[in-house]
């Protein structure tokens, strides 16, 4: 029997990754973006859901304006907190399981080592105040996954950023050297989802590439693996950012896959090989 899953956010760069790779692995997918569906809007989520009756609900869809969220913090709850709430009484409704792909914002970045599932969230900006909410909305039998540092095929991010800058002989790159976690390439991630709602597992995981890098770190790997010097970036402090981010960055972001582990399931492999892959994609 055929099983149905239920993508909100699927326009974006995870969304687009999950929706080609469910279909291929044969389920019906029912794919929203947010010009289909507002998942802040309760009525409209109870609709979707209801007319598609699915067997799970994948929600990637977020509000994902770090620094915009100091300033708009209610909008930024609407997205990632209360919207949770909709699409769980949704599911609920029409005995659907919900997984809810959450960030490494939900920590406080102090700690001396790498985050694990259990450790206790603490979230210093508004976003990360945001995404620990929704999280609290997801039920007992559902899925949170959080990750970090996405980046991929669609839409943008660093790596499209660095390779376009990059063009230009003449421009030399900054990036922080003291906010340290894991990239995590959009279609390994949306590989892990369908493992993991595939194989009906719930609770809480971590889902990035492996391997921890600075910011500064990462980009001299994308200036490597886009054909350029690695001497193309400098390294500075948070500190010296001009202009400096509203929103307080967590200085560790590292997270642990120790729940895949105890599962028994894979861990993601690293991210220079899947930055490799994607590399030669956009190129």
């Amino acid at each position: 029997m055929t099983r149905t899953v239920l993508v909100t956010g699927a326009g974006g760069q995870v969304g687009r990754e999950a929706t080609v790779l469910f279909e291929r692995a044969g389920w019906n997918v029912v794919a929203h973006a947010h010009g289909s569906l507002d998942i802040a809007d309760r009525p409209s989520v109870l609709d979707a859901v209801s007319a598609a009756k699915p067997d799970w609900v994948l929600n990637l869809a977020a509000w994902n304006a770090v620094d915009l969220a100091e300033t708009e913090e209610e909008a930024a709850f609407a997205v990632n907190a209360i919207a949770v709430r909709h699409l769980a009484e949704a599911s609920e409704r029409v005995g659907a399981r919900l997984c809810h792909v959450s960030t490494d914002y939900v920590f406080d970045g102090t700690k001396d080592g790498p985050y694990v599932e259990w450790d206790r969230t603490n979230p210093r900006s508004a976003y990360g105040r945001s995404k620990e909410a929704g999280e609290r909305e997801v039920p007992p039998d559902g899925l949170v996954v959080r990750t970090s540092w996405v980046c991929g095929r669609h839409g943008g991010n660093v790596v499209k950023t660095v390779l376009g800058l990059a063009a230009d002989p003449d421009r030399t790159l900054a990036f922080v050297t003291d906010q340290v976690g894991c990239p995590t390439m959009a279609a390994d991630l949306a590989r892990h989802l369908l493992e993991l709602v595939d194989g009906g597992h719930r609770g809480t995981f971590h889902v990035t590439n492996s391997g921890a890098v600075s910011w500064y770190e990462f980009v001299q790997e994308i200036l490597e693996a886009g054909g350029h010097s690695r001497d193309r970036v400098r390294p500075i402090l948070t500190s010296e950012m001009d202009p400096p981010r509203p929103a307080p960055r967590p200085a560790n972001s590292v997270l642990d896959h120790r729940a895949l582990r105890l599962s028994g399931l894979a861990e993601p492999r690293h991210f220079t090989e899947a930055l490799a892959e994607l590399v030669a994609q956009l190129a």
